[in-house]
């Protein structure tokens, strides 16, 4: 007979877990009869000792197995996804999933909230009044075959074991763990029945994986995976030292995708979404190669069509989408106070994990599970890495409710730039896909 702490135990020392061992842990954790405790303390270990890839594989089919798994083939021949590891700023569903739908490849994506430092795709789109993230799977379908484009939370019977250790690792000091990310991500994609996923792995300060080497391996282990149950899978690797676009917080970067949207927008989100979509439309058998996707992206652009995909959307979810006109009336903070740049030169570095927990030091993300989330907070940045700037220029606006946050988010921003006195290159876009 198995029992949990001798499973605890056994990863602690650094041993490779059986399937059998993984499954009995994961079930019993779904079941209530495995205790947070327990839970917290196997994740801690995993955490500290790694796990081999079959390891990581066994506990990706265990969690999509812990509830139902989706079958969309009776409402479109190829469903599509998209995921983030985590960023700040990183607002790429936003403007991705409509541009795709736009093109004619259906997006089907469960989508999760904050955890940490990096922002969560459900809290944004919660700052759109009336937004709801919580369909049944008939609802989900019936979406996604009406509208071709449904994004809401996990279902309680999708990877069930997924949303409970996801809320748990977030508070427990285990979020940046390979086969923890890898298993939690490519169980929900398993689960959520897409056919062809697309991974943006970031990497850098702002990121979960700090180096290109974890990104690259992260990356190869989630292609695996997926390739090892039928799905078409390819990762972008790409950069995440400084936030992604200008706008971080929830109704910001709803404001900000909605720029990109009308044709608008900072040129860095733009181009990111542009080569995330394409893999999309490749794997999606839409384009043969990012020349012709990238012109089928741009032409969705142009006319209005990924504009009009966005708005059909929000609707379709209860999105009041008379909040969305130009400018956007969405949830605005009491306090904005613009931060003057105090020198001249060169901006070397915007470290994006230093300007993520200012925007949770606002309230525009969690510090622990539960949390209330202010839509209203957050900072928009003003010149990014490369750009000269003179002293007295603008360098960020604050967007906040409480003055004493406001103060603490200022001293917190203004310490996360570094300068210099000659040219900077800034960071690639994309590193590489694999």
């Amino acid at each position: 007979m198995m029992h949990v702490v001798d499973i605890i135990v056994k990863k602690r020392d650094g041993e490779a877990l059986t399937a059998q061992e993984i499954d009995f842990l994961i079930q019993g954790y779904v079941r209530g009869e495995v205790p947070d405790y327990q839970m917290a303390a196997w994740a801690m270990a995993v955490m500290l000792k790694g796990m081999t890839p079959q390891e990581t594989i066994d506990l990706t089919l265990s969690m999509a197995r812990s509830g139902e798994i989706l079958d969309l083939h009776d409402v479109a021949p190829l469903v599509v996804d998209k995921h983030s590891t985590g960023g700040v700023g990183d607002k790429t569903t936003l403007i991705v999933a409509p541009l795709v739908a736009a093109c004619g490849v259906p997006v089907g994506k469960m989508s999760g909230r904050g955890l940490g430092f990096s922002g969560g795709t459900l809290d944004k789109l919660e700052s759109i009044p009336g937004y709801t993230v919580s369909l049944s799977i008939e609802a989900f379908k019936k979406q996604l075959r009406e509208v071709g484009l449904v994004v809401a939370g996990q279902t309680a019977n999708l990877a069930p074991a997924d949303g409970l250790l996801y809320a748990l690792r977030d508070v427990t000091g285990t979020v940046p763990s390979l086969p923890l990310i890898a298993s939690s991500i490519m169980s929900k994609k398993i689960a959520a029945g897409a056919d062809a996923i697309v991974l943006d792995v970031k990497t850098g300060r702002g990121a979960f994986m700090k180096t290109l080497d974890e990104a690259r391996a992260l990356a190869q282990i989630m292609v695996e995976i997926g390739q090892g149950v039928g799905r078409r899978v390819s990762a972008v690797l790409s950069d995440m030292n400084q936030p992604l676009g200008s706008a971080v917080g929830n109704a910001l970067e709803v404001a900000e995708a909605l720029e990109v949207l009308r044709g608008r927008g900072p040129a860095d989100l733009r181009a990111h979404c542009l080569a995330i979509a394409g893999q999309m439309l490749i794997l999606g058998g839409k384009a043969g190669e990012a020349g012709q996707a990238h012109a089928l992206l741009t032409s969705a652009l142009e006319d209005g069509r990924a504009l009009d995909a966005f708005m059909r959307w929000i609707a379709a979810q209860g999105g009041d989408v008379s909040v969305l006109g130009d400018p956007p009336v969405l949830p605005r903070a009491a306090l904005v106070e613009t931060v003057l740049s105090p020198r001249s030169g060169v901006i070397a570095a915007i470290d994006a994990m230093e300007v993520g927990l200012a925007a949770v030091e606002l309230g525009a993300g969690r510090f622990k599970k539960g949390d209330p989330v202010d839509y209203a907070v957050g900072i928009v940045l003003g010149p990014k890495v490369g750009e000269a700037v003179r002293v007295g220029d603008p360098l960020f606006t604050i967007h906040a409710n409480d003055s004493t946050r406001l103060q603490v988010a200022r001293k917190r921003l203004l310490a996360a730039y570094r300068w210099s006195d000659g040219p900077v290159t800034p960071p690639p876009l994309v590193y590489e896909t694999i």
